[in-house]
């Protein structure tokens, strides 16, 4: 199964019924036959702009961040659920990606510029290209072709 995560927008609303709220919204994961793996409250927050939803114009909202595993092919009506809940104001859903490993090379960057591998590496391919016919601007032509 795929990860996912949900960043989504509640209304404002009391404690309880906030939770019945989170409650829909996971058991509507579960019931398309995906696992939560983690749920993240971000607290109430002014929104960017007023978002107008089912009649009603929003300034603040509970901000709220699922992340899950569940089959491709339940997204779509799972997005289309969240769509039709009248306490949710806004819904994001993206694809979990995983993140591209580096190698830290601060003990390399800090050699002086003669000692590091990528200028040593430029050097050579320098040297390498020495022998090489460079491009030379006569062409035969005893005018230029492109004056008026």
């Amino acid at each position: 199964m795929i990860a996912y995560e949900l960043m989504i927008l509640y209304r404002l609303m009391p404690k309880p019924e906030l939770r019945t709220a989170l409650k829909r919204t996971s058991e509507t994961i579960f019931q398309k036959g995906g696992i939560i793996r983690k749920l993240e409250n971000l607290g109430t927050r002014d929104l960017p702009f007023k978002i107008s939803v089912h009649g009603v114009v929003y300034n603040k909202a509970d901000y709220f961040l699922f992340e899950f595993n569940a089959p491709p092919s339940s997204i779509a009506s799972l997005f289309d659920e969240y769509i039709r809940d009248v306490d949710v104001v806004r819904r994001r859903l993206y694809k979990k990606t995983e993140p591209v490993g580096f190698e830290c090379t601060l003990d390399n960057e800090m050699k002086p510029p003669p000692y590091r591998n990528d200028v040593l590496n430029l050097i050579e391919q320098a040297k390498s290209q020495q022998g090489k016919p460079k491009f030379e601007y006569n062409t035969n032509l005893d005018h230029y072709p492109f004056q008026k």
